[in-house]
């Protein structure tokens, strides 16, 4: 017998609008957004042309990776860590991210090697954040959505794809690696992989509200543009071409929940692949290499439960920035001989 659930729920997708930047740094310019393809020795222009201006004592704090995550990251930091500057690198922007197939339901995830206050704590943050917005002015035009975009003033991203973290080095002084997959290489991580989950995007704008399975893999998910039907769970599996006979059993599925999707039109199919972990790394690591350092802030491997937290971990990421930040600006005592 199947089970049914329905209710209201928070929604976020990230179609067509804009974060803003708060910045806490005086005198900042407007963001912009650079797209570009050179070199690793090429960021000392890069530097000069995005820092010129800068005070001496801002630092300069790189954050890796467009999602969700990476977007609430350069946020928090902007807001918690003082006089500094924000670049998001990525080599995918809106609407080519794995967080733009998500349905983008809050829904509480669990993570194995995660202690569990700490995963209500960044679930319970991200869940105020999210109704704060809903209950706001700007409901109306948000949703109850965060996007992606280019931030009001003192954040800047830039296109280009990253192989070793160090490639940032010198011209920033902190690394956030929000880059989900993409950790396997730049942080040397095995414990990450990819469950594959392929949806149908759908005009069904009398679908109202949500229903899902017991076992949460079939679900219908109304946003403000679509409906998303769903899903699958394919462990391992890096293909991002949609499979046709993924689409037949995910429409058939959603179809004996909901018998009148058989009138939706306009079926697009997506694919995203979930960054999965047993446990979010969130942590510093300091890479050391020929006498230089660099502070690596990683923020990564949330799985299909980045929406769910991502703001409350967001904020600790940028606690840790902040920590980075301190150590870099407090000298370090000389000895006495």
């Amino acid at each position: 017998m199947e089970r049914k659930t329905r209710g209201n729920v928070l929604n976020q997708v990230t179609n067509g609008k804009q974060f803003r930047f708060s910045s806490v740094s005086q005198g900042t310019r407007p963001a912009r957004h650079c797209k570009t393809s050179f070199g690793a020795r090429d960021f000392g222009g890069f530097q000069d042309c995005f820092f010129r201006d800068r005070p001496m004592d801002t630092a300069r704090i790189a954050v890796v990776g467009a999602g969700v995550v990476g977007l609430s990251t350069a946020v928090c930091i902007s807001k918690l860590v003082p006089q500094c500057s924000v670049t998001i690198i990525s080599d995918k922007f809106t609407p080519d991210t794995t967080s733009d197939v998500a349905a983008g339901m809050l829904i509480p995830h669990t993570y194995p090697d995660t202690p569990i206050h700490a995963q209500k704590q960044w679930f319970r943050e991200t869940f105020n954040h999210l109704f704060a917005i809903a209950n706001s002015a700007e409901a109306g035009d948000a949703g109850v959505h965060l996007v992606s975009g280019i931030k009001g003033s003192g954040g800047w991203t830039l296109t280009r794809r990253i192989d070793d973290l160090w490639e940032l080095h010198p011209s920033f002084d902190i690394v956030v690696n929000c880059s989900g997959l993409g950790s396997r290489q730049l942080a040397g991580d095995s414990k990450i992989f990819p469950v594959r989950g392929q949806v149908l995007q759908v005009q069904a704008p009398w679908v109202e509200h949500f229903i899902r399975d017991g076992s949460g893999l079939t679900y219908i998910y109304p946003g403000t543009s679509h409906v998303t039907l769903g899903g699958t769970r394919q462990k391992g599996d890096w293909n991002l071409s949609p499979d046709a006979e993924n689409s037949r059993e995910i429409l058939s599925r959603c179809c004996a929940l909901e018998p009148s999707l058989h009138g939706a039109c306009n079926i697009r199919e997506k694919v995203g692949l979930r960054p999965y972990r047993p446990g979010v790394r969130l942590q510093i690591e300091l890479l050391a290499r020929d006498g230089r350092r660099l502070p690596v802030v990683h923020h990564y491997g949330h799985g299909s439960g980045g929406i769910s937290v991502h703001w409350g971990t967001a904020l600790e990421a940028a606690r840790l920035v902040s920590e980075c930040v301190h150590a870099l600006r407090t000298p370090i005592p000389k000895s006495k001989l």
